[in-house]
């Protein structure tokens, strides 16, 4: 039995709208069309087209079992055109959603050596901290960096981030220091993001966790923007490595309570729809971006 045979004649079957048709469109002879479904039905224990002289139609299990043979003779196409590819160079479009600031201070860099490596693909880019339903909206990959919640995605980890209390020194020399997260309580107030709670949890070594709550002085929905506000003195600011890392490092910020913990390590997911194969391209990009960053990034400033 040649059950992909079988399958695809099937398919002809339910698409011309009957086993006449379906033998004249496959230049085959209508006895042996109608052979191979009875075969099919036989092998499955079930009917799938109900026929009569006049008409056909599908039943509720060929309903099902039509689907999974387009999407099995699909993903076939697919992996057969993946091998053959792997000879050839890299080409084609990636449609990529990525969040702003991520996107332009981290991704740009690494999609440029990627290219670099492969001028035949092109890239469409949307730089974005907005919600993007890439099904939907017709992208081949997203960044996210976020707990996944979207069960009709797959997703790979390609790097992760730690969120990092900070402040300038002419701030602390201002309001002092916080040794312990109490402290903060003391005469501080925060730069607080947009969609975040207005409590901060500290866990500290043991596994405790604290709860403090602060004033707010300002509340907007960049990174970028809260970091620079800091530099400036406005107030203290919790944010993504990726984001301060370089502030940090120039001295114009200053990490605060590096013995506590804010939350737990913050993922950063390649994600793509799971419905159909990946294309060479997309995959290449995806194992490229892993490496590119690694298990400990080079925004890394507080040692895990």
């Amino acid at each position: 039995m040649n059950k992909l045979k079988d399958m695809q004649v099937f398919i002809r079957i339910v698409e011309a709208g009957s086993i006449t048709k379906a033998a004249e469109q496959l230049e085959m002879v209508k006895s042996a069309v109608s052979q191979r479904l009875n075969r099919l039905e036989n092998y499955l224990g079930t009917q799938l087209i109900q026929r009569t002289t006049r008409s056909q139609s599908l039943t509720a299990s060929g309903q099902k079992y039509y689907q999974d043979c387009l999407r099995i003779l699909e993903e076939i196409r697919e992996m057969d055109a993946g091998l053959m590819q792997e000879k050839q160079a890299l080409a084609g479009k990636i449609r990529l959603a990525a969040p702003y600031s991520f996107g332009l201070k981290h991704l740009g860099p690494a999609i440029r050596k990627f290219n670099d490596l492969h001028p035949e693909v092109i890239f469409d880019i949307d730089f974005n901290d907005r919600f993007v339903d890439l099904v939907n909206e017709g992208f081949d990959l997203g960044i996210r960096i976020t707990q996944l919640s979207d069960s009709s995605l797959m997703a790979r980890k390609i790097c992760q981030s730690q969120m990092v209390l900070c402040a300038s020194p002419t701030y602390l020399e201002k309001y002092g220091e916080p040794q312990k997260p109490e402290d903060l309580t003391h005469n501080h107030r925060k730069i607080r993001y947009s969609t975040d709670a207005e409590s901060w949890h500290f866990t500290n070594t043991a596994g405790q966790v604290c709860k403090v709550k602060l004033p707010t002085i300002l509340v907007c929905n960049n990174g970028e923007f809260m970091t620079e506000a800091a530099q400036d003195g406005c107030g203290l600011v919790a944010v993504p490595d990726f984001i301060c890392y370089q502030a940090i490092a120039s001295g114009s910020l200053k990490p605060l309570l590096c013995n506590y913990r804010m939350n737990q390590t913050i993922n950063i997911y390649a994600v793509y729809p799971q419905n159909r194969h990946l294309p060479l391209r997309v995959r290449k990009l995806i194992d490229f971006l892993a490496g590119y960053f690694g298990n400990k990034p080079y925004w890394q400033v507080i040692a895990n």
